[in-house]
């Protein structure tokens, strides 16, 4: 019962729309045969179109929706790629390095603590 409601209201809608629509374009389908040979009629870059102010606002429109993708690809790849290749990682490996040799005691406690600051700065 709700869905023969509910489709009845979109139904009633939908024909609302489109008779708004066929009334609001009835005035450009009543023109006359005066279109000087026109396909579109006046609604395409004529004389109530934009012209070249119109066509030079589109390419602007997507050339600025293709930067802004390309933006946004970069500034994904740079924030979640480069994340396990960071310095860290490389850190953390020479840090390894570092206390192994240590362990064997190849390297003094004092050349320990300078070659770990080294790492860490």
């Amino acid at each position: 019962m709700i869905i023969k409601y509910v489709y009845n209201k979109v139904l009633m809608g939908l024909l609302a729309i489109w008779s708004l629509n066929n009334f609001m374009l009835s005035p450009a389908f009543a023109q006359s045969g005066g279109y000087r040979n026109w396909h579109m009629g006046r609604w395409m870059m004529g004389d109530w179109g934009m012209g070249w102010f119109g066509m030079i606002f589109m390419l602007l429109f997507w050339v600025l929706v293709i930067v802004g993708i390309v933006f946004l690809i970069r500034w994904l790849v740079q924030n979640t790629g480069s994340r396990g290749s960071s310095g860290v990682g490389t850190g953390s490996q020479a840090m390894d390095i570092l206390k192994e040799r240590y362990a064997k005691g190849e390297i003094t406690h004092d050349e320990f603590e300078s070659m770990k600051k080294e790492i860490l700065r």
